[in-house]
């Protein structure tokens, strides 16, 4: 009977994780991504282009355009917009520079109101930290490699 009794809820509980699972298209969110980074990737080709336009040299295009891409990344962090973009297109929203952007950016102002140091000063990099520590770290890695290499 006691055996009984477990099989049965281990269907219960099968059939509630079953039904609370999300069911995800991987096509779709694919193309999603596809999209999504598409489109900030020809805005930061539509910017870097206007700036050759102007005559500025390819350093220069390259530092305006990351320069700009962050600014509106920041921006649309703010205003609550990147968030929704980054839902739907998934990983198409972590374009390197506007993704990151972005992890600096949200933890900073959702803890803003914990003040100045104990808010934003300990939690800004809370997303973004691990990035740039183990980015740090494999760089000298190979840094090493290539240097005995």
């Amino acid at each position: 009977m006691d055996k009984i009794k477990k099989i049965k809820q281990e269907q219960q509980y099968k059939d509630y994780v079953k039904e609370k699972t999300p069911v995800h298209n991987v096509w779709l969110n694919m193309a999603k991504a596809f999209v999504t980074g598409g489109i900030i990737c020809t805005f930061g080709q539509v910017i870097y282009n206007y700036c050759e336009l102007q005559g500025l040299s390819k350093d220069d295009c390259s530092g305006w355009t990351a320069l700009l891409l962050i600014l509106v990344s920041v921006l649309l962090t703010g205003t609550n917009i990147y968030p929704r973009i980054a839902k739907w297109g998934g990983a198409g929203a972590l374009v390197p520079i506007t993704g990151f952007a972005n992890s600096v950016a949200a933890p900073a102002i959702e803890y803003k109101k914990e003040g100045q140091v104990f808010g934003i000063g300990c939690k800004i990099f809370t997303i973004a930290g691990p990035v740039i520590l183990y980015g740090i770290l494999t760089s000298a890695m190979l840094g090493v490699v290539y240097w005995i290499l």
